[in-house]
């Protein structure tokens, strides 16, 4: 019946046309952020590395298409323009001030490094601020929301809301314990600027993002914490009591932490996505677990974690989606040695190690031999045909 009905009156005429007006009216557009589960933060805290158009190469030979920038420089939304990646762009933390005092400010801002690039450029979402409740920053923990609400209403009245979703990464800063999982809850004196923030984010549709590095945990206390259940490899795990849950390795457990405090908060129905975790490929002395041999093992591990395409333990139908850091060595990052090793690339485009990707070089040649062998290849074929019509005539 319903199809006899669809087709005789729908499919035909005006009444089609209305039914789809009509239809697209009640259903909302969402952007779509993420594709797949895998994605990379393409940092630029350095004199050394290549410029962005190569950034796209590099990108596209691995075939990696959710990028986050730290920034919105408009040289790398126009190496962009027309890839077809999902670009999340940042406000960076020195401009939160201005931006939440300054709704025209905001505006602005969102008219020259957001609208201006699309539709060409595919920039998907809008970081505003990094880690900045918990951080050392404390000026800026009461503008973070400010800034989120001026930002938000600019891409509404553009009419750009429901093309570009806003959040704000945060680090394990914010929670007062996250071991076991289901203990995480929120620092008193963070809980003050995270709950109406999460409101906020909560009636927009946003994640809540959050930089995860099981490396950190580990360097913190590798007496007592299994190398093994850092890096994704065999191991005995923990054992959740309040869960009633077993984590064989600490990703997922940094996740369901997550989870449990957004719980405790009385936010349920949020998701987590993991906007950067990595390990570094060398660091100081006192930098417990940087080096190359770990790197390689928990990037290539959790490349195959993020390929089965499944949840958490606690959250299993929640798929774990996450952004490596980074795509290269930044040389002029300050702080500790690690700071400045944890790239998948090193500066000249060649791998730092293998996990399954190719180097710039590679991927140059890689992208343009379908050229050279095609031209090469006409033109031989163009020569031998002359050389046969002479000899046949």
């Amino acid at each position: 019946m319903a199809n006899h009905i669809s087709s005789s009156c729908f499919l035909h005429g005006p009444f089609h046309l209305l039914f789809l007006l009509s239809f697209a009216q009640m259903v909302p557009l969402t952007v779509q952020t993420f594709t797949g589960t895998y994605g990379i933060n393409y940092g630029r805290i350095a004199d050394n590395i290549p410029s962005p158009d190569q950034v796209v190469t590099l990108l596209r030979a691995a075939k990696i298409r959710n990028v986050r920038i730290y920034d919105a420089d408009h040289s790398v939304l126009k190496a962009f323009s027309g890839t077809g990646f999902n670009l999340v762009i940042g406000l960076p933390n020195g401009q939160l001030q201005d931006m939440s005092s300054n709704a025209d400010h905001a505006l602005n801002w969102v008219k020259d490094n957001v609208q201006s690039f699309l539709p060409g450029t595919p920039i998907r979402g809008i970081a505003v601020g990094n880690e900045v409740l918990g951080g050392e920053d404390y000026s800026l923990w009461g503008e973070l929301l400010g800034a989120a609400k001026n930002i938000y209403n600019a891409t509404k009245k553009l009419n750009l809301h429901e093309q570009i979703e806003i959040s704000t990464a945060n680090s394990f800063a914010v929670f007062s314990n996250s071991y076991p999982p289901s203990s995480c809850k929120f620092k008193d004196s963070v809980t003050q600027y995270m709950k109406p923030l999460l409101e906020f984010f909560s009636q927009i549709g946003s994640p809540f993002c959050l930089n995860a590095y099981p490396s950190l945990a580990y360097a913190s206390d590798p007496e007592h914490i299994d190398l093994n259940y850092a890096l994704f490899q065999p191991t005995k795990g923990i054992y959740d009591p309040k869960f009633r849950l077993h984590y064989d390795n600490m990703l997922d457990a940094q996740i369901d932490a997550a989870y449990s405090a957004l719980e405790n908060a009385g936010f349920n129905k949020m998701e987590v996505i993991v906007t950067e975790t990595g390990w570094a490929s060398n660091g100081d002395p006192n930098e417990a677990g940087a080096n190359m041999t770990n790197a390689r093992t928990y990037n290539y591990n959790l490349r195959k974690r993020l390929a089965k395409r499944k949840g958490t333990p606690h959250r299993p139908k929640n798929i774990v989606k996450a952004y490596i850091f980074a795509v290269f060595n930044e040389d002029s990052k300050p702080g500790a040695s690690s700071e400045r090793n944890y790239g998948l690339f090193k500066a000249d485009g060649n791998i730092s190690y293998d996990i399954g990707f190719h180097g710039l070089n590679a991927a140059r040649s890689s992208r343009l031999s379908l050229k050279s062998i095609s031209a090469d290849s006409m033109a031989t074929m163009i020569v031998s045909l002359c050389a046969l019509m002479l000899l046949i005539f």
